[in-house]
């Protein structure tokens, strides 16, 4: 059988509400090797009103989060239908993550709004959307599920760091059985993959510097120009979170920085700048802890946080790891870009979710596809 193409739009709108992420991508599998190419990209910047209407849905009634789930489907899959007409492409289907409004794993509970049978309904294309809920369904945390794609898409690098809302690490664990971890023929290798989140970023720097006019904090000025408060930090590195099992399937959402980030903040009468200095030093501390006992290798860092040069610089000073920022392309939109492999895997009826990422019982192919 011959090399095998896909042509695929990914939609990724991730928790810190930057936009919605649109991605034209092509994937080519010849031999069970993956290669891919970004077409064309943009994030479109949400207008005030659904802002508004996405912060408000986690304590609304029922009915009126139904309605904006279908509405928010119908405006994304009118986002599609522009972004298809203005760069003139073709694509064979859609793979929407959607927005996550909550993400309660302990209670078997994610999810994200923007309805695919809307999204398909506006655009006259295939959709996969819903990736997370059979994951979370089999006991795991239905989330990261972007590793599957560091795994098949960026081998030549020893860890992924994305830079996002949260902070998440994946890179492959030494097989003693030289078992794969499940994949189909082909995919499997000789090394399980591990992934997990490891603090908040974005979620929390961006609401700082909000508060300031600002939608983030460019280049990390403001937080360059605070002073560390050892205190804070201390207490941000002491939340139990930090204390599980290193290498553990864990995952963070916003529920957890309303509860427990928050209430230190408020806590203590500084400067935001102070705060985002801080936090960029909090934020540096657990990523080095993180992969402090692990090989020296090469970290590819994505995600907007990338852009944030003195919370890439805090990051050096607690590594001995390579880290290096791709184009600026890679930066945005890997995760739309693994979003749409994610549907691609779904359409081919193959694993796309990691039991050994997630803590699920099984290895699984998640997504509810709308023809």
């Amino acid at each position: 059988m011959g090399a095998v193409k896909y042509n695929v739009i990914g939609l990724m709108s991730g928790t810190s509400l930057d936009g919605l992420d649109i991605a034209f991508c092509r994937f080519t599998v010849d031999n069970s090797v993956w290669t891919y190419e970004i077409v064309c990209a943009q994030t479109i910047a949400y207008p005030e009103n659904w802002k508004q209407t996405i912060l408000s849905l986690e304590t609304t009634d029922a009915l009126t989060f139904q309605k904006a789930h279908i509405d928010y489907g119908h405006y994304l899959g009118g986002l599609v239908s522009d972004f298809i007409i203005r760069h003139s492409i073709k694509a064979d289907f859609v793979a929407s993550h959607g927005h996550t409004i909550f993400h309660q794993p302990d209670k078997k509970l994610t999810v994200q709004i923007g309805a695919g049978s809307a999204i398909a309904s506006k655009c006259n294309l295939p959709v996969v959307c819903d990736f997370r809920t059979l994951d979370v369904a089999l006991g795991g945390q239905g989330a990261p599920l972007v590793p599957i794609g560091d795994k098949l898409l960026f081998a030549e690098y020893d860890f992924c760091l994305n830079l996002g809302g949260f902070a998440n690490v994946s890179y492959d664990l030494p097989s003693p059985s030289g078992e794969g971890p499940g994949l189909p023929a082909g995919q499997a290798g000789v090394r399980p993959r591990i992934a997990y989140d490891i603090s908040p970023v974005n979620i929390v720097m961006n609401a700082i510097a909000e508060k300031n006019g600002k939608a983030f904090d460019e280049n990390g000025d403001m937080a360059r120009e605070g002073m560390l408060s050892g205190y804070l930090l201390n207490e941000f590195n002491q939340l139990g979170f930090y204390k599980m099992i290193m290498d553990s399937p864990k995952s963070l959402g916003k529920e957890w920085v309303i509860k427990n980030i928050n209430p230190l903040i408020e806590q203590y009468e500084i400067s935001d700048a102070d705060l985002l200095r801080t936090f960029c030093e909090h934020i540096a501390f657990q990523i080095g802890k993180s992969l402090k006992s692990k090989p020296k290798g090469k970290i590819l860092v994505t995600g907007g946080g990338a852009y944030n040069q003195f919370l890439m610089e805090c990051i050096k000073q607690h590594t001995e790891h390579e880290i290096i920022i791709p184009d600026n392309k890679t930066i945005e939109y890997k995760e739309a870009l693994i979003f749409a492999f994610l549907g691609v895997l779904r359409m081919r009826n193959e694993v796309n979710c990691l039991k050994s990422v997630t803590g699920a019982t099984r290895d699984s192919c998640g997504g509810a596809v709308y023809n």
